[in-house]
């Protein structure tokens, strides 16, 4: 049994909104079509309503000729032959009365007095410029008189088919329609829900529907990459951090034990060697610090406007004494480019990247800083002449934790370029490098200029 009180599956939802969509396309097709309808319906009664009153107008005017033609050729009412004038109107569906010029009918249709309700038109018979009489016509239900009642009933008639067979079609385009809108939607919903119960792996994919869910299910499966991708890195920092802590935690475990157990004696050496161990615990503690504010100074940025320049010439003098005691000379190439960042943050990126081709470089070595506008971006290269990197390790020098076969040699955990690349991406610049073993890197940092 189901439980009454749950709430309805996709299948129902999806079945509920294509029949919501389907009664709104019929609703939308039956309100133009009662409209188009109406809007028939008055003008062709009107332009109907126009003719007839033409038609009745013209069978007047014919009468009138046609009395004032009996009456010339007598030149008197009582042998006037007026009958061809009666046969005239009872054939058009119209009873006609023909009167002389004080008033006393000569001549009226049978069927005249029957119709005193109906429309009627007068008109006085003039012959040779002198009043000779008058004529009434009275308009029955049937020729042109009923025309209009016959076109209009046939009219709405066909206009009701018409909306009948337009609700018909209407019905089914829309259920067409809705079944193909709605199909992407069910799939997006059941996507989402496998995503939300840990099926990670799921997506919509290909899906035949309009643009607009075409591009949110490609936008939707982007956000799953995106997600997955950041679960991957988390899952592969814990895994660094842990691989990264578990040497010295190991070496100082080892070490006091030894001491513990009497296997070794606390000399000085063997204390250095632990503080040594301690003191690579607290760099990754601070590198992990530099990490996590790296992460947050992603979401809040305070940029303003300020010259690259200056930030990359006060980054190179905070590092002139570790240059000078290595033996390695730093040359400056700065021209004014101005860009909108955080000149903090900023700092910490060409810091970064300093100290970075400081330590691969050997003493005797240089360490160029360069930069300069080049079109809409501004360009900040650091160039040294160090041992270089090869191929296999440059896609990778980025990546948090990452150390190559050089970096192995060298103090540090491998977070300053992942650092360096992060707060680049925050403000919206690029971050690349080139090399070639034995003749030194080149990293170049690329922003939009303000």
């Amino acid at each position: 049994m189901t439980d009454a009180g749950a709430p309805p599956g996709p299948a129902a939802r999806g079945s509920a909104l294509g029949l919501r969509l389907a009664l709104a396309f019929i609703s939308v097709a039956l309100a133009a079509v009662a409209l188009l309808a109406g809007l028939t319906a008055v003008f062709a009664s009107a332009d109907v309503s126009v003719l007839v009153a033409r038609q009745h107008a013209d069978l007047t005017s014919a009468v009138v000729v046609a009395a004032a033609a009996a009456w010339d050729r007598t030149d008197s009412w009582a042998s006037a032959d007026l009958s061809p004038v009666l046969d005239l109107a009872t054939q058009t569906g119209a009873d006609v009365q023909i009167s002389d010029q004080s008033g006393p009918v000569v001549a009226s249709s049978p069927g005249f007095a029957a119709h005193a309700a109906g429309p009627s038109a007068s008109a006085p018979i003039v012959v040779r410029g002198e009043h000779a009489g008058q004529a009434v016509i009275r308009f029955t239900g049937s020729g042109l008189g009923s025309a209009d009642h016959a076109l209009q009933t046939a009219l709405l008639r066909a206009i009701a088919g018409a909306a009948g067979l337009a609700a018909l079609l209407a019905m089914l385009t829309g259920l067409a329609v809705a079944r193909r809108i709605t199909r992407p939607v069910e799939r997006i919903i059941a996507v989402t829900r496998a995503m939300g119960s840990g099926q990670r792996s799921a997506r919509v994919g290909q899906v035949a529907a309009p643009g607009e869910l075409r591009e949110l299910a490609t936008a939707f499966d982007q956000m799953a990459d995106t997600l997955d991708r950041q679960e991957q890195l988390r899952r592969d920092l814990v895994a660094d951090v842990a691989h990264e802590l578990r040497t010295p935690v190991a070496v100082l475990q080892a070490g006091h034990e030894a001491l513990l157990d009497g296997v070794a004696e606390p000399t000085p050496g063997q204390l250095a060697s632990l503080r040594d161990e301690v003191l690579r615990l607290a760099r990754m503690v601070t590198d992990l610090q530099t990490l996590a504010a790296a992460d947050a100074a992603a979401l809040h940025l305070s940029r303003r406007r300020c010259d690259l320049a200056d930030v990359a010439a006060t980054a190179a003098d905070s590092l002139v004494g570790q240059f000078e005691a290595a033996g390695i000379t730093l040359e400056r190439r700065l021209a004014a480019a101005e860009i909108l960042g955080d000149p903090r943050w900023l700092h910490q990126v060409i810091t970064n990247l300093l100290t970075n081709a400081l330590k691969y470089t050997p003493a005797g070595g240089r360490v160029i800083i360069g930069c300069g506008p080049a079109g809409a971006d501004a360009v900040l290269t650091v160039t040294d002449t160090g041992a270089g990197i090869p191929a296999d390790e440059l896609p990778r020098i980025f990546d948090r934790f990452w150390r190559g076969q050089q970096g192995l040699q060298t103090s540090g955990s491998g977070v300053g370029l992942a650092v360096a690349a992060q707060l680049t991406r925050a403000h919206d610049g690029r971050l690349s490098a080139a090399s070639e073993p034995g003749r030194g890197t080149q990293m170049t940092l690329v922003l939009p200029r303000a």
